[in-house]
């Protein structure tokens, strides 16, 4: 089991590191004068996969790299994560999902400086936090609930073909991923998600990823940002989190 000061350690590095890739690449897709501008959707889905796979790794050891609440909440549900530990996972990811904006913003300061050139203005909400195609409230909760059960649910099983369950092992740095390779295959896991499912709504999957990122929007000093939408942002959190608990019903339902 892990100590909590490890948790925080691991989860606040791990998740700042997840939300460093993906906020980069979000921002090198999107802003003027970026190497990157126009890559497109398929650079995005495979920059947020390899963020999951640089801050799981990182994490591991520490903490078992969940860097999600909806993974931390569908473990628990499922028997693995103890319930007295899942404020202190969710605490660290949020603080770390800041963090990772902020340095995100930082790395591209030059860029989002640009905004306020003639001409160059443009919101950036999209580079931080996720916004659907077509706003339609419950269309867009279904969206993610269905597409965090395809995260959290294979991710509950993945720990299940190592043949150690969910749960930590005794005296063993064994998170929800169950081994190594399983981190890489969740890595494209998020990637097929991203292609596969991400296009109604952006795929927030992780609470933190979204509201994370949204608070640093909204209190960074961002030439011409726009709004940061908080009418919308209640649906990448409650939407993963409802596919969290659906997917740890379903895991103990079958076993």
């Amino acid at each position: 089991m892990y100590a909590n000061g490890d948790i925080v350690v691991g989860e606040v590095i791990g998740t700042a590191v997840l939300i460093l890739f993906g906020t980069g690449v979000c921002a090198a897709v999107t802003l003027h004068h970026s190497k990157a501008r126009g890559a497109g959707w398929v650079v995005i889905a495979f920059g947020w996969g390899l963020g999951v796979l640089a801050g799981a790794y990182t994490a591991a050891p520490l903490s078992g790299g969940q860097l999600n609440p909806a993974v931390t909440l569908g473990s628990a549900v499922a028997g693995g994560t103890p319930w007295a530990k899942v404020p202190l996972y969710v605490l660290a990811q949020l603080v770390g999902a800041v963090l990772g904006a902020v340095l995100a913003w930082a790395l591209y300061f030059a860029q989002f400086a640009a905004n306020a050139e003639p001409g160059k203005a443009q919101p950036t909400l999209g580079v931080f936090a996720t916004a659907p195609e077509i706003r339609r409230p419950v269309a867009n909760l279904v969206t993610e609930v269905i597409a965090t059960v395809g995260l959290v649910l294979p991710l509950l099983f993945f720990g299940r073909n190592q043949g150690i369950g969910i749960g930590q092992v005794p005296g063993a740095r064994v998170g929800v991923y169950g081994s190594g390779i399983n981190v890489l295959l969740v890595a494209l896991l998020v990637v097929g998600i991203g292609l596969s499912l991400g296009g109604p709504t952006g795929y927030a999957i992780n609470p933190a990823r979204d509201l994370g990122p949204r608070l640093a929007h909204a209190v960074l000093p961002i030439p011409n940002k726009g709004s940061s939408d908080w009418g919308y942002a209640w649906i990448p959190a409650a939407g993963p989190l409802l596919g969290a608990v659906l997917s740890g019903l379903v895991y103990t339902a079958v076993f």
